[in-house]
């Protein structure tokens, strides 16, 4: 195999990922191929600006404003436009939200289609064959390996995420958060429960 050729560049890279990065970035940046500012900026944009972290403030905004949480289920992408999060892989946003009755996930059965202003990158596991197939044939099974085990009056709806509408699922708010802010109720959403998969966080 020619990565193990020691004459190979590949062999040259260390076995550390994050090593392994920083010695290409560091190969095409002498060989002038990037623009080392121009990288940093896209890192922190998706590092700071793109990303979960603006899904749970739309989540929190929601749970303790009923106009805005009216508005969201009602036409999401202009509510959310509205904060700033907008633009690529966002451009069609719909909100659903889980009730006792109703439990909501999101997959993309074709590709990885996936709200990225608000969540930012679609994990590994969700661009996978076996989620993809898996979740819209036996969603139950799938959620109870995310470790989301769900009373059997609560239904399962899912959402076939696609290229012209992309899902945010709005989960319940835990109970015993009555009297926390937007910030601590932001703290509390993962990615995972806007995805449908998982839960929010309990307050400590």
């Amino acid at each position: 195999m020619p990565h193990d050729d020691p004459d190979h560049p590949h062999a040259l890279l260390p076995p550390d990922p994050a090593l392994r990065v920083k010695a290409l970035e560091t190969i095409l940046t002498r060989k002038g191929l990037i623009d080392p500012a121009a990288l940093d900026e896209i890192i922190d944009t998706y590092q700071n600006k793109i990303g979960p972290q603006n899904g749970a403030r739309v989540v929190a905004r929601a749970w303790i404003d009923p106009d805005f949480r009216k508005a969201l289920l009602a036409d999401a992408t202009p509510v959310v436009a509205d904060l700033g999060f907008y633009g690529r892989q966002g451009e069609h946003i719909v909100a659903v939200e889980n009730t006792p009755d109703l439990h909501n996930m999101v997959v993309c059965t074709l590709c990885s289609c996936y709200p990225w202003p608000l969540l930012g990158i679609p994990p590994g596991w969700y661009k996978s064959d076996a989620y993809r197939a898996r979740a819209a044939r036996e969603p139950r099974k799938v959620l109870a390996e995310f470790g989301v085990t769900l009373p059997s009056e609560t239904a399962v709806r899912v959402w076939d995420s696609t290229a012209e509408i992309r899902y945010l699922v709005l989960p319940m708010r835990p109970a015993g958060t009555e009297g926390l802010g937007e910030d601590d109720l932001a703290a509390l959403v993962t990615r995972d429960c806007m995805i449908g998969t998982g839960l929010p966080k309990e307050p400590s």
